[in-house]
Formats: structure tokens, sequence, C-alpha cells
């Protein structure tokens, strides 16, 4: 499915100083199968950046995730797949 954890809302804050980026996000599930992948995905990403030297990756669950947190672009393409939302 081709949407971003921006448009889904898990991006919940983002800091970039001298070569290292931190990011807080969190998940729409404590018990998301797809948890490691996107962490060492989010990682991965960053680090291709020029200039970004270290990652910092922070899970929060508070406040928890809701469908409320979806952009309009995020909300049309879960539509796009059939997912209520």
């Amino acid at each position: 499915m081709p949407i971003s954890l921006v448009d889904l809302g898990l991006i919940y804050k983002l800091e970039v100083e001298e070569g290292l980026v931190k990011v807080e996000l969190t998940f729409t599930a404590m018990g998301c199968p797809a948890y490691e992948m996107i962490l060492e995905d989010v990682r991965a990403r960053l680090l291709a950046e020029p200039g970004i030297e270290h990652v910092l990756v922070k899970v929060v669950w508070d406040p928890p995730w809701s469908s409320e947190r979806l952009t309009p672009e995020g909300r049309e393409a879960l539509e796009m797949w059939g997912l209520a939302v």
C-alpha cells in the first residue's frame, strides 16, 4: 500500500541538528507486525540523506494514534484501498 508514515499520521516529531536526526513516531497498534521493519526503513532512509550521520528513533504511545491523525491524502489512499476511516 503506497502511503507514507507522514500521511498515516505516525510521525509525531522530527528534529535535525548537525548531522543528527531525532524522530518520534508511533504505530497504529502496539502489536504491529511491521514494527521492526518500519523502524529499520526509517533509519535507512534518513541515513541516505546527505549530511545525516546519526538517526535516533523513539517510539511513543502517548498520545495514542487515531484515524484523526491521517492527512487528507492518507485518508484518500486508505479509502481507495477499501479501508473505512
